[in-house]
């Protein structure tokens, strides 16, 4: 009885002390060095803009984090976890780090939850958890904090130590040329009869093409869009230069649009039915130009904030019932019309709809020519590549290296 006592005393002995024991690690955290650091021109913001246009294209991508790590041995198996979030799925980094003593940097590829990137509005703190092991020992656990930004926010340019990096080619992954309100829009547009189909470049002329162009232009002005501007952002850093643009739908269900929001709308369009559009962005401005021949040998200009020179669903509704304007209409648009179309539709000869055609084609022949100048003088600037605040951004260029963001 005495002796199975024993037996039992040190059996459990044995259990509780194998229970408290610590296993001893073989590697010292300090000597690992595992260091996540923040890519200092993003200054801790995380960009979902930035994330979505440039996934399909790693030399675009611009990480918001590295990661650094000194092999503790030679052939050390480094594996790094990345806890997911709210924006992130679990993440799993594993490498040989082949020389003792040697600092490794590497940038994650991150498992982002692009959905969620897509739907994020307002801005929000992030914390990324990180936990580092070297033969599948965890020598350390790191966490990073970070601001998740408005997928609407379009970073203009990254700074850092003087350096500058111009991102204000992600103005392209706004354009969204497969939106699928557009299919919508192009069947309005046709029943609008200002034009009876919409072919690209196919007939080779540019009257053709500018046929196109005003009939989206006339869609735009019957849709009321006017020009608003809310481009500031509640961004902190110090580091960016960061603009708020609408996606296409929000431009088309709020009827509001900046210089380049409105650039935005129409090049999704002109994209969809075959045109080439162009972004041409200046200090402080923004506007749109086209090919008009599939060579690219020209190229015509549009204002396209000047849609909300004339607000036509306010025509509509300042009408009467036999769809006559009052003067005090009339004399807001007599800088579009002659004294005889007035009079025409005054004495209900020229109809409302022949009239807002005739008011839009004037607008038009306006939009064309407003940058004109301007455009001229500063063309080489716009050929100058390292001329910064000078960007020519071809859409379909772009579309190689820069996806819709939404």
């Amino acid at each position: 009885m005495l002796r199975q006592f024993l037996i039992l005393n040190t059996l459990l002995l044995i259990f509780l002390s194998s229970c408290s024991h610590t296993p001893k690690k073989h590697f010292d955290p300090q000597k690992v060095n595992f260091t996540p650091e923040v890519n200092p021109f993003l200054d801790n913001q995380l960009y979902p803009s930035l994330i979505l246009a440039t996934a399909s294209n790693s030399d675009a991508q611009i990480p918001p984090f590295t990661l650094s790590v000194t092999a503790p041995t030679n052939n050390a198996v480094l594996r790094i976890i990345i806890d997911s979030s709210s924006l992130n799925y679990v993440t799993i980094l594993q490498e040989i780090l082949p020389h003792r003593g040697e600092t490794y940097t590497f940038t994650p590829a991150v498992k982002w939850k692009y959905d969620r990137l897509r739907t994020l509005r307002t801005p929000h703190p992030l914390d990324l958890t990180l936990s580092c092991y070297i033969n599948d020992e965890e020598t350390d656990t790191k966490t990073l904090h970070l601001n998740a930004r408005s997928v609407n926010e379009c970073p203009l340019s990254l700074s850092h130590n003087r350096q500058i990096l111009d991102t204000r080619w992600l103005f392209a992954a706004y354009v969204n040329e497969d939106h699928p309100y557009i299919e919508q829009i192009l069947t309005d547009i046709l029943s609008q009869g200002n034009i009876s189909r919409l072919t690209g470049y196919q007939t080779g002329r540019t009257a053709t093409v500018d046929d196109q162009v005003f009939a989206v232009w006339y869609y735009a002005l019957q849709r009321g869009i006017s020009y608003s501007s809310i481009t500031c952002t509640s961004n902190p850093s110090p580091t960016a230069n960061v603009q708020h643009i609408r996606f296409f739908d929000q431009v088309y269900n709020s009827r509001q649009a900046n210089c380049v929001d409105a650039c935005v709308f129409f090049a999704s369009i002109l994209r969809k039915i075959g045109l080439r559009p162009v972004i041409f962005v200046e200090p402080c401005h923004a506007y749109l130009g086209y090919y008009t021949d599939r060579k690219q040998s020209n190229i015509h200009l549009l204002e396209t904030t000047i849609t909300s020179w004339v607000n036509f669903p306010q025509l509509d509704k300042a009408a009467s019932a036999d769809g006559i304007l009052p003067d005090s209409e009339l004399d807001k648009l007599s800088k579009y019309l002659s004294p005889e179309q007035i009079q025409q539709h005054r004495d209900g000869s020229l109809p409302l709809e022949k009239l807002k055609v005739l008011v839009a084609r004037s607008l038009f022949d306006k939009a064309q020519q407003y940058n004109l100048e301007t455009w001229q003088q500063n063309w080489q600037h716009f050929a100058d590549t390292n001329n910064i605040p000078y960007q020519q951004l071809d859409i379909e260029t772009l579309r190689k290296q820069v996806q819709p963001v939404n």
